[in-house]
């Protein structure tokens, strides 16, 4: 790891924070994956897996895109099941959200701005 670069393994490097590789939670000494303009999370979730409250943020919008599986995002108004290699759902502030997985499923999520 340098400060103006950096390499590695989503999965590892992502295990102390949840799955987030990105963002302003990430130890500054981490270098450039210190970010307060934007959060990456990579997700690894077993079959069931879901965050069943609903979670609320009126100021990020975030975009989930499905790398495998079978996962379903419920919003304000409205939900999706994606199944298909880079189906995504995308949302802005003021829209809650939940999930599950219906399958072992690997997505990428992106939320911006990073809060502090």
């Amino acid at each position: 790891m340098t400060h103006n670069w950096s390499t590695g393994n989503a999965e590892d490097d992502g295990a102390p924070t949840r799955g987030w590789l990105v963002g302003h939670f990430i130890d500054p000494n981490e270098g450039v994956r210190s970010q307060k303009d934007v959060e990456i999370k990579w997700g690894i979730h077993p079959p069931g897996d879901k965050r069943a409250d609903w979670t609320a943020d009126d100021q990020r919008t975030t975009l989930v895109i499905l790398i495998s599986g079978h996962f379903r995002v419920d919003v304000t108004g409205g939900s999706t099941t994606m199944t298909r290699q880079g189906d995504y759902i995308m949302w802005g502030p003021g829209v809650d959200h939940s999930w599950e997985a219906l399958d072992q499923s690997i997505v990428l999520t992106v939320r911006w701005p990073s809060a502090t």
